[in-house]
């Protein structure tokens, strides 16, 4: 697994991050779409596989994100089988594999819709990863990458060609894959597609939101310093667990969700930020101790109680490190930015949920204040606001401050 961040220190062993490498790969192998008997219904759209014997990829298309869980033994060889929690299938799906894959069948077992792939000889899933809609891709990816059984996989293993690019935020997250040299910023552009968000005199949020987070982007790319991801890059929806997700599964150092606040009449202007409540940060914990969402690590305590002890101190340290950028983004953006009077603020958001990757939520002005939604599609005003957030993420990591000290629990 790529190194995390330091507030994991210690407690690195209790939490999971992604199945196996928990690396996001670039690109899609150049997959066909797998012949499938029965109508393709509900929320699975599509089943397509390629590859050959050294790796082989599945990639189920799929109307809404989806935290699958392997239900099978450990070290089983001949077959696996992944649950899909809160998927409807409609009718079962089944078709002739490729590569490793002998055989695959999508059915409802239980009430639940399971995914089973037969494979031909000796084989094991590497990882499994979830792409959002992106780039005119409308629906979600769910990857799985399987190999021999014998492959080495206590390093990155890199994607055999030919390979394509299917997004931009795709080929950002070949960076990720690479030896970590540089920090890694998820920008996450609140609402889109179906979702607008806020409604301002001729403004929807979603589209000032995506415009700031590119324009955060590129302000970022160009120091050369960090490795950028963008949760979308185009007016898709992204459902917030998939988001946070993307976070988690990239490693990522630090998360920053734009967003257009609205309320009341329209006198109320004004940028304020918000950090994870303590309520939110029991509703954190509490999915961080379910197995397939933020789940623990393989090989964690069996005992509930020491378990949670490292939640919480793997949280605190995450809601220090957040407090310190959340104040360091309203020092820097007040010298363009009209601040609102209480505007450092706390909620249970889901976008802010994740135990172990420091996070805000940037609320840049009121889209139904006439004069913030006018600054809001001020692009020379959206550049300015967003070099000075970048600014505030040199300083976040610049300042190499002792958060949260994990010395002595190893």
């Amino acid at each position: 697994m790529m190194k995390r961040h330091n507030i994991l220190a210690g407690a690195k062993k209790a939490l999971k991050a992604m199945t196996l490498a928990g690396v996001l790969c670039t690109g899609v192998l150049v997959v066909q779409p797998a012949m499938a008997e029965g109508a393709q219904s509900g929320d699975v759209v599509k089943v397509r596989m390629g590859g050959d014997a050294s790796q082989t990829r599945i990639v189920i298309e799929l109307g809404k994100s989806v935290a699958g869980q392997v239900v099978t033994r450990e070290g089983e060889t001949s077959r696996q089988v992944i649950a899909l929690p809160d998927i409807d299938l409609g009718d079962a799906m089944s078709g002739q594999g490729q590569g490793l894959v002998k055989d695959w069948r999508i059915d409802n077992v239980a009430g639940s819709t399971r995914l089973k792939l037969n494979f031909k000889s000796g084989a094991k899933i590497y990882r499994r990863f979830l792409l959002p809609p992106a780039d005119g891709v409308s629906v979600y990816r769910y990857v799985i990458d399987v190999v021999p059984q014998n492959t080495d996989t206590s390093t990155p293993k890199a994607a055999p060609v030919p390979v394509i690019a299917t997004t931009a935020q795709s080929q950002a997250q070949l960076a990720a894959t690479k030896v970590r040299t540089k920090k890694i910023v998820v920008i996450d552009a609140g609402h889109g597609g179906k979702d607008p968000g806020a409604l301002g005199g001729n403004t929807y949020e979603k589209d000032v939101n995506l415009a700031a987070a590119k324009a955060l982007r590129d302000a970022l790319t160009k120091t050369g310093r960090y490795t950028v991801i963008m949760t979308r890059d185009t007016d898709s929806f992204v459902d917030l667990a998939a988001r946070v997700r993307i976070a988690r599964s990239a490693d990522a150092d630090l998360f920053i969700s734009l967003h257009s606040d609205a309320g009341g009449n329209g006198d109320t202007s004004g940028a304020s930020i918000y950090t994870l409540s303590d309520s939110g940060t029991e509703r954190a914990a509490r999915k961080a101790l379910v197995k397939g969402d933020w789940s623990l690590a393989d090989g964690a305590s069996t005992d509930a109680m020491v378990n949670r002890i490292l939640i919480d101190l793997t949280q605190r340290a995450t809601k220090n490190r957040s407090a310190t950028f959340a104040q360091l983004v309203m020092d820097n953006i007040s010298e363009s930015t009209p601040l609102l009077k209480t505007n450092l603020r706390q909620a249970g958001l889901f976008v802010l949920l994740a135990p172990d990757v420091p996070a805000v939520l940037l609320e840049m002005g009121f889209v139904n204040n006439a004069k913030d939604e006018a600054m809001l599609n001020d692009s020379r005003h959206r550049a300015v606001m967003m070099g000075q957030v970048a600014k505030a993420i040199d300083l976040y990591f610049a300042n190499n401050v002792q958060y949260a000290s994990f010395a002595g629990l190893n």
